[in-house]
């Protein structure tokens, strides 16, 4: 039995493996925060994602998340069909979602029998590994396949 005196929130994380359409490069852009994700927190992600991005064109492929799915959501991503098309994977799909393959990456390396004082400590042990992880790009296609998608 482990006891610690934990006095923490929550940490989030929002991330997208991006993969280039002409299969010559993949990386995972991510962002943490503290407390959850909401839809306006989501919206400043997509909008960071493009700039990251340069600019381009992006299809973001994402689960059911009730903030994906809300009234804002659907109305910013209406007013940006210039750049974002959004797919949605079907209900309870985690097994065909990439993003689950960086999670439990993460889940099984950088934060695999950490036990922390301070959420900090958690979110610097995360960051480390997501960087890992998004500077892999072998990796991050590895994960793609994993779920059976192409690109």
């Amino acid at each position: 039995m482990l006891r610690h005196r934990f006095n923490w929130k929550r940490l989030s994380i929002a991330g997208g493996l991006c993969f280039r359409p002409d299969g010559k490069g993949a990386t995972l852009v991510f962002g943490t925060r503290a407390g959850s994700y909401n839809e306006d927190s989501l919206i400043e992600f997509l909008t960071g994602l493009h700039q990251e991005l340069g600019g381009e064109k992006v299809t973001v492929v994402w689960d059911g998340l009730p903030s994906h799915r809300s009234k804002k959501m659907k109305a910013f991503i209406k007013h940006q069909r210039h750049w974002l098309v959004v797919e949605p994977l079907p209900g309870y799909a985690h097994d065909i979602n990439p993003i689950e393959q960086v999670w439990g990456n993460l889940k099984s390396k950088e934060l695999a029998n950490l036990c922390p004082d301070t959420i900090d400590e958690i979110g610097q042990a995360a960051e480390e590994g997501l960087n890992r992880i998004g500077t892999d790009a072998e990796l991050c296609f590895a994960f793609l396949r994993h779920c059976g998608l192409l690109l």
